[in-house]
C-alpha cells in the first residue's frame, strides 16, 4: 500500500512538472511569437527587425514599416490589417518624423509614457504626465485596429490613459466615435504618411461633413438647394460614422443602402487627393462610395461666376459677359479665383442670359409671385440681383393639397457651384448679364446655353452669316453642336479672338496607337479648317461613378476664314457697319453692306476701314501711323540740322563781311582823304615839270598800300625806275576817273 501510495505521489509530481513545462513554454510562445501587449520594462519592438503586435485574432498588426511606394529608407511605426497585400496602413504614429536608421524601439519609458526613441532622442510620445510605477502601464493592441494604453494601478480596474482612435491618421475604423473633435488629415503622398494638404471633420453647428483644402472648402455633405442636392453618403456611412444602429433624426436624407453588418470589414478613408472612399471587405476589399466623384464635384471647383463641364478637356469657363480675374492663374489650370464681369450691369442694357441644365448653389430669398414677369422685374430692379429662376410646385397640408403655386428665387451674391449638362437638371437659371457682352453685332445669333456665338458663325437663317451656318442650338437643353459631312459633333468651347471653336469625337484607337501628335484625317470644307487635335485619353471614367464610357475623346480645334460683307436686305441691315450701304455690286442679286468710297472690307476686324493706298485700313492703320511718324522724324532731323548748318555759315559769312567791311572803310577814309589834297593840289595849277618846289609826299600805312596795289600784283604793275619797281595805285584810277582831262597823258 505504502509502494504504491509512494509511486502515486511520484506521479503526480511528474505530472505537476510536466503541466508546468506545458504551461510556461505555451506563454513563452504567446509572449515571443503571437503577443499583443508591450509591458514595462522589458516589453518592447525593435525597428531593425520583424518584431510586431498582432491582435488577439489576427485581425491587425502593429510594428515599423516602410511604405509600399517609397524608394527612400525611411521607417515608421504604424497599423495595419494583418497579412494584407498590399499592406493596408490605417494608423501612423511618427508621420511627420519618420526614422532614417535602424536602432529605434518602441517602448513604455521610465516617465510611464509610450515612446518611439533613438539615441536619446524621441520620435513619438503619448506626452502623458509622469508616474512613480510604470510597472502597472501596458499598450494592447486590440482586434477592432485601436492601440490602447492603459493603467491597472495593481487593481482589477483599469484605466483608459490613451488610444489611437481618438488620434487617426487618415482612416476612421468601427469604434471611432465622430465628434468635432476627430480629424482625419490624408497623407501627403501615396509614399509618404506626412500630413498632407486635406481634412476630413465634423462641423457640428451645421451637422455637416466637410472636407477642407487647407483653409478651403473642398467638399460638403448634406448641400442642396432647388436646383441640385449633392451626392449624400449612404444611410450605412452615415450610422457606421456616429457610432448608431437607428435612424439619424438630423442626417435623415440619405440614400436607403443598406449597411453592411459587419463594420469591422469597413473602414472609411480620407486619400492624398482629397476623396472620401467608404470601403467594405466581403472576399476582397472593393470601394462603396467616394467624393467628391470628379473635378466638378469639388465645392465651387471653377469659382465664382464659373462654370465646371465635367465632358470638356478644359472644365472650367467664365459665363457670357464674364472673364477670368487672372489669365495667368486660368491658364495654368488654377480655377478658384473664378470669374469677374466684363461689364457693369444695373442699366437700360442689362438682360437675361437663360441657361439649362444647370447646377447652381443655394439662392439667397425665395418667395411667392403670380407668374414670371414678375419674378424677372423683381430681378431687374433689384441691383445686387444676380440672378433669378421662376419654379412651379405644390405645398402639402395635413388635410388638403393646394393648387400649384409659382416661386420666385433670386441670387443676390456671386453665383457658385455652377455645372453645365448637370445630370438632374433643375429649372432653367436666368443669369444678369449686359447687352453688349452677349448681342456682339447685330446679325450676331443669341448665346445657345453657356456658348456665345460670334458673327459670322450662325446657327440659321435669321443670323450670321449663311457661309457659316453649320451650327444647330438645341433649345432644350442648351447645346451647341457643329455639323460636318462625318456628322455632328458637340462644340465645347468658342474663341472669338482666335477664330476658333473645339468639338469631341470619340477616338478609341489614339490612345493605344503610336500615331503621336501626328494630325487625323478629318473632312472639312471652306469657310472651315482643321487647325490641331488634342488626344484626351485619361478620362473621367476613372472616377468612381462616372457615367462617362472609357473610351478615348479627342478634342479637334477648328478655325474659320474672315467672311465676306454682310448679308443685308436694306439699308437698316448694315447700321451695325458703318460707313457701309445695302447694295448688289456682283450681279448675283444677293444684297451684301458693302463699304463707302475711300473705304475697304476688312474680314479680320469685321468693319470697313478707311482705305489708304489701295490696302483697307485695318493694316494700314496698324503699319502706316509708325512708318509717318519714322518718317516725319528723319524728315525733321534734316531740316534741324539744315537750319543749323546754314545758320552757322551765316553767321560766319557776316563775319567775315563785317571783318571785310570794316578793313574796306578804313582804307577808303584813307584813299578819300589823299584824294581830296591831290585834287586841291591840281586845281591850284603848281605842278610844272620845271617846278623845282617840293611837294609834301602823303604817308600811307602798308595795309592802304596792299589794298590800293592789291598785294604788288603783275596786273598793277606799271614798270620799273632807277629805284625799282613802280606800281598803279587804286586810288590813281579813282582819280582819272573823276579828272580824266587832267590824267590822261599820264596813264
Amino acid at each position: 500500500m505504502m509502494a504504491r501510495r509512494g509511486l502515486n505521489q511520484r506521479d503526480l509530481r511528474a505530472m505537476h512538472s510536466m503541466l508546468s513545462a506545458v504551461f510556461f513554454s505555451y506563454a513563452f510562445f504567446l509572449c515571443c511569437f503571437a503577443r499583443d501587449t508591450i509591458t514595462y520594462p522589458s516589453g518592447s519592438i525593435g525597428n531593425g527587425g520583424q518584431e510586431t503586435l498582432v491582435s488577439a485574432r489576427e485581425r491587425f498588426e502593429l510594428g515599423f514599416f516602410t511604405p509600399e511606394e517609397s524608394t527612400g529608407s525611411r521607417r515608421y511605426l504604424g497599423i495595419w490589417y494583418y497579412k494584407s497585400n498590399p499592406r493596408i496602413v490605417v494608423w501612423v504614429a511618427n508621420r511627420n518624423k519618420p526614422l532614417l536608421d535602424v536602432g529605434a524601439r518602441f517602448a513604455i519609458t521610465e516617465d510611464g509614457n509610450l515612446k518611439i526613441s533613438h539615441r536619446n532622442e524621441t520620435y513619438w510620445s503619448t506626452e502623458l504626465g509622469p508616474t512613480s510605477n510604470p510597472a502597472y502601464r501596458e499598450a494592447k493592441l486590440l482586434d477592432s485596429g485601436n492601440l490602447v494604453f492603459r493603467d491597472s494601478n495593481n487593481t482589477l480596474l483599469t484605466t483608459v490613459l490613451w488610444q489611437s482612435f481618438e488620434h487617426p491618421t487618415d482612416t476612421f475604423l468601427s469604434g471611432m466615435n465622430m465628434s468635432e473633435n476627430l480629424k482625419l488629415i490624408s497623407w501627403e503622398s501615396k509614399a509618404d504618411p506626412k500630413e498632407g494638404n486635406f481634412t476630413f471633420q465634423l462641423d457640428e453647428g451645421r451637422f455637416v461633413i466637410l472636407i477642407n483644402d487647407y483653409m478651403t472648402n473642398h467638399w460638403a455633405n448634406g448641400e442642396s438647394s432647388d436646383f441640385f442636392s449633392s451626392e449624400r453618403m449612404l444611410d450605412g456611412m452615415t450610422k457606421f460614422l456616429f457610432n448608431t444602429t437607428g435612424s439619424v433624426p438630423t442626417l435623415n436624407h440619405y440614400n436607403k443602402t443598406r449597411p453592411p453588418s459587419d463594420y469591422n470589414n469597413t473602414r472609411i478613408r480620407l486619400d492624398v487627393d482629397g476623396k472620401l472612399q467608404y470601403w467594405n471587405f466581403d472576399t476582397n476589399w472593393s470601394l462603396q462610395w467616394s467624393e467628391p466623384k470628379d473635378k466638378c464635384s469639388v465645392s465651387n471647383a471653377c469659382g465664382n461666376f464659373g462654370s465646371c463641364n465635367l465632358y470638356n478637356m478644359l472644365a472650367c469657363r467664365c459665363l457670357p459677359g464674364f472673364k477670368p480675374k487672372s489669365l495667368e492663374n486660368w491658364g495654368n489650370g488654377d480655377f478658384s479665383g473664378g470669374c469677374s464681369r466684363s461689364s457693369a450691369v444695373c442699366g437700360k442694357n442689362d438682360t437675361f442670359l437663360r441657361l439649362k441644365m444647370m447646377r447652381v448653389g443655394q439662392q439667397t430669398r425665395k418667395f411667392q409671385v403670380e407668374n414670371e414677369t414678375i419674378c424677372r422685374e423683381k430681378c431687374l430692379n433689384n441691383c445686387p440681383c444676380q440672378a433669378y429662376s421662376f419654379v412651379k410646385g405644390n405645398v402639402n397640408r395635413q388635410w388638403f393639397r393646394q393648387p400649384s403655386i409659382y416661386m420666385c428665387l433670386i441670387w443676390t451674391d456671386d453665383l457658385k457651384d455652377l455645372q453645365e449638362e448637370y445630370s438632374y437638371g433643375g429649372p432653367d437659371l436666368f443669369v444678369r448679364v449686359s447687352k453688349t457682352d452677349t448681342e456682339l453685332k447685330a446679325k450676331s445669333c443669341k448665346p445657345c446655353g453657356i456658348n456665345v456665338i460670334p458673327y459670322p458663325l450662325s446657327t440659321g437663317s435669321d443670323c450670321g452669316d449663311p457661309m457659316y451656318s453649320s451650327f444647330h442650338c438645341n433649345t432644350s437643353t442648351g447645346k451647341l453642336s457643329f455639323q460636318t459631312q462625318n456628322g455632328t459633333y458637340n462644340v465645347t468651347t468658342i474663341d472669338q479672338d482666335k477664330r476658333t471653336f473645339a468639338i469631341q469625337d470619340k477616338d478609341g484607337d489614339h490612345c493605344n496607337s503610336s500615331t503621336g501628335d501626328q494630325l487625323r484625317e478629318f473632312s472639312l470644307s471652306l469657310p472651315f479648317k482643321m487647325i490641331d487635335f488634342k488626344p484626351w485619353c485619361d478620362t473621367v471614367a476613372g472616377n468612381f461613378g462616372s457615367n462617362i464610357s472609357s473610351q478615348g475623346v479627342v478634342e479637334i480645334v477648328i478655325g474659320w476664314e474672315p467672311p465676306p460683307e454682310p448679308v443685308c436686305t436694306s439699308s437698316a441691315d448694315c447700321e451695325d457697319w458703318p460707313n457701309s450701304t445695302c447694295k448688289n455690286v456682283t450681279g448675283n442679286g444677293k444684297m451684301r453692306c458693302q463699304c463707302n468710297s475711300n473705304f475697304r472690307w476688312d474680314g479680320m476686324a469685321l468693319n470697313c476701314a478707311q482705305d489708304v493706298d489701295g490696302q483697307s485700313g485695318g493694316s494700314s492703320r496698324k503699319k502706316k501711323p509708325f512708318s509717318l511718324i519714322v518718317g516725319v522724324t528723319i524728315a525733321s532731323v534734316i531740316v534741324l540740322s539744315s537750319i543749323f548748318l546754314y545758320t552757322c555759315i551765316l553767321m560766319r559769312k557776316k563775319a567775315k563781311r563785317r571783318e571785310s567791311q570794316q578793313n574796306t572803310e578804313r582804307n577808303a577814309a584813307l584813299i578819300y582823304g589823299t584824294e581830296k589834297r591831290v585834287k586841291s593840289f591840281i586845281d591850284a595849277e603848281e605842278l610844272n615839270e620845271e617846278d623845282k618846289k617840293g611837294i609834301d609826299v602823303p604817308f600811307f600805312h602798308l595795309d592802304s598800300i596792299l589794298a590800293a596795289t592789291d598785294y604788288f600784283s603783275e596786273e598793277n604793275k606799271l614798270g620799273r625806275g632807277g629805284f625799282g619797281p613802280v606800281y598803279k595805285v587804286i586810288f590813281m584810277l579813282i582819280i582819272g576817273f573823276f579828272f580824266p582831262d587832267k590824267f590822261s597823258k599820264r596813264n
